[in-house]
C-alpha cells in the first residue's frame, strides 16, 4: 500500500530491487492508500479492494501479516523455488498499509508471512522484504551473501 516516500527507504528499496532484477523479473506496484478520513475498517476494505483488483491472473499472493507464519531465509528460498518449479504463477508479495490488511486480502493469499512479531512501518517492511527476497535468490544460486 502506498509509495515509499522517505528518501533513504526509497534508496534502500532500489538497491535491493536492482540486485533481485539480475535473477528474477521484479515489478513493484504501488496501490493508492485509502482515504485517511475514513474509519479504519472502511479504509482497510477500500485498500483491500484496490489490492485485489491490482492482482493479475498469474500472481500468487503472499501476504505480509503479523499473524502469518515465520520463515527462515532458507525456507523463504525454498518457497520461491517451489513456486518456480510448480509453474503455478509468479510470487506476488503484498505489504499492507498503516492499519494492516483487510481480511479479504488474507483469504486470497497462498501464504501469510510474518517478518517479525514486531510491527514495522510499511516502508521499512518493504525494504526488509526486498532484502530477504535478494537473500533467498542468493541461497538458491549458492552466492555467498547468506551466512
Amino acid at each position: 500500500m502506498g509509495k515509499i516516500k522517505t528518501p533513504f527507504w526509497k534508496d534502500a528499496a532500489a538497491h535491493y530491487a536492482g540486485r533481485i532484477a539480475r535473477w528474477r523479473p521484479l515489478d513493484q506496484t504501488d496501490v493508492r492508500d485509502g482515504d485517511a478520513a475514513l474509519p479504519v475498517e472502511q479504509r482497510n476494505a477500500l485498500e483491500g479492494k484496490r489490492l485485489l483488483e491490482s492482482l493479475q491472473a498469474q500472481d500468487v499472493p503472499i501476504v505480509l501479516d503479523e499473524r502469518g507464519g515465520t520463515f527462515t531465509s532458507p525456507e523463504l528460498a525454498q518457497c520461491l523455488r517451489q513456486l518456480d518449479d510448480s509453474g503455478r504463477g509468479r510470487p506476488c508479495f503484498i505489504v499492507g498499509g498503516a492499519y494492516g490488511l483487510d481480511e479479504a486480502v488474507r483469504r486470497r493469499a497462498w501464504k501469510c508471512l510474518s517478518l517479525s512479531a514486531m510491527t514495522f512501518p510499511h516502508e521499512l517492511a518493504r525494504v526488509l522484504l526486498l532484502e530477504q527476497i535478494y537473500r533467498a535468490e542468493c541461497i538458491l544460486r549458492n552466492v555467498p551473501y547468506h551466512h
